[in-house]
């Protein structure tokens, strides 16, 4: 029977779609327990590949026989084989082209709206929970929290017929690493961080504080800084156009910010607190909340996007709702996940003080999204 091979794209797209697929994943358990491909619609099996060295003729009965199945490991080569050894026994099978790595790259863009003179678009990483923003008007184009797939902003880009203008990090990323510098060195771009969170970085930059608003397009929007301390102490959030608010780390659509990832959780949860329960209680409820993140395939919506209604969230969020000061204390502090893999590398990367190459970048990535608190 036939082997097919799938890209990242080809499962961005049933993973949106809500497609029906078995997925065999051929790594060890640990890695498969710690990070798979995310899908409500997905059925999973965990077999490592060494344990079908000898062969797959007894897991064959355990495969469905009306699913498209899809095989998965690290890199592609597991994966590759094991698929070759299914179809010998009979079987219509996929595999993964470059692994679990390049599902961790992918980045899926989505058309959040559109703008005086132009759109905004969401780049949905569904395998690292990562979202990126380019918003676009009269030629220009500004990119919010861009991934370290540069390509992809530029050629984007380029497809647009823009010129990338301005490039913005919410914050000093500790998860994921930044693009931002990169495409701005390419295109000649102002680049802008918050300078509380740059105290130790060793590259120039434009200084981006509470209250800072650049025009974009002949100054047709603006994209106006909001000062969010809480997940880092320099946390900005930005509203575009009267209508957006990109939140970066601070807010989720289910969850809320952890404010631990610089060592500062018991200094910054009030921080986060005076973010959520004030500066953004001050906000029209009828801006759309577009995180940097999303942790679960709940938040993702039927067209791929993740966004909500500030308004929904003050009602629906739980991290938004809880009175008491002290409680919502001890929920953030004595509720954080594991830290992200290579945290302390990747900031220091985001820095300039550390200039790895990319598969060491995308070793340190490996992983889940682990930025968020949820009850």
């Amino acid at each position: 029977m036939a082997v097919t091979a799938w890209n990242a794209a080809d499962v961005a797209k049933r993973v949106i779609e809500k497609k029906d697929v078995f997925v065999l994943d051929v790594r060890n358990e640990d890695a498969f327990a710690d990070w798979k491909i995310e899908s409500d619609s997905f059925t999973y099996k965990n077999v490592p590949y060494f344990d079908l060295l000898d062969g797959v003729e007894e897991l064959v009965p355990e495969l469905p026989k009306d699913k498209e199945i899809l095989v998965v490991c690290a890199k592609v080569g597991s994966s590759q084989m094991v698929a070759e050894m299914l179809a010998d026994e009979g079987l219509d099978v996929a595999y993964l082209e470059g692994g679990m790595k390049a599902w961790s790259e992918h980045l899926e863009p989505v058309k959040i709206g559109d703008l005086p003179g132009g759109e905004l678009y969401q780049f949905v990483r569904l395998g690292k929970g990562c979202l990126s923003y380019m918003a676009i008007s009269n030629g220009e184009a500004a990119i919010i929290d861009a991934t370290r797939m540069t390509e992809t902003f530029t050629s984007f880009a380029e497809e647009k017929n823009v010129t990338i203008k301005h490039v913005f990090d919410t914050h000093l990323h500790a998860d994921h690493i930044s693009g931002g510098r990169e495409i701005a060195e390419k295109t000649g771009a102002s680049y802008w961080l918050p300078p509380a969170d740059a105290e130790e970085v060793v590259f120039d930059y434009e200084k981006l504080t509470d209250g800072t608003s650049v025009a974009i397009g002949e100054t047709t929007i603006g994209i106006n800084a909001l000062y969010s301390p809480g997940h880092t102490i320099g946390s900005t959030s930005f509203v575009i156009d009267n209508r957006f608010l990109l939140s970066g780390d601070i807010l989720f659509i289910d969850s809320i910010g952890r404010p631990d990832l610089a060592g500062k959780a018991e200094d910054w949860v009030g921080d986060l607190r005076e973010t959520l329960y004030t500066r953004y209680r001050s906000l029209a409820e009828d801006l759309i909340v577009l995180p940097a993140h999303f942790m679960i395939m709940d938040e993702v919506q039927d067209d791929g996007s993740v966004q909500e209604k500030l308004g929904v969230l003050f009602k629906e969020n739980h991290g938004l709702n809880i009175e008491n000061e002290e409680a919502f204390r001890s929920l953030v502090t004595e509720n954080l996940p594991p830290q992200p893999n290579s945290h302390q590398e990747i900031r220091q990367t985001n820095m300039g003080r550390l200039n790895p190459d990319d598969e060491k970048k995308r070793e340190m990535e490996i992983g889940p999204n682990r930025c968020a608190v949820k009850a």
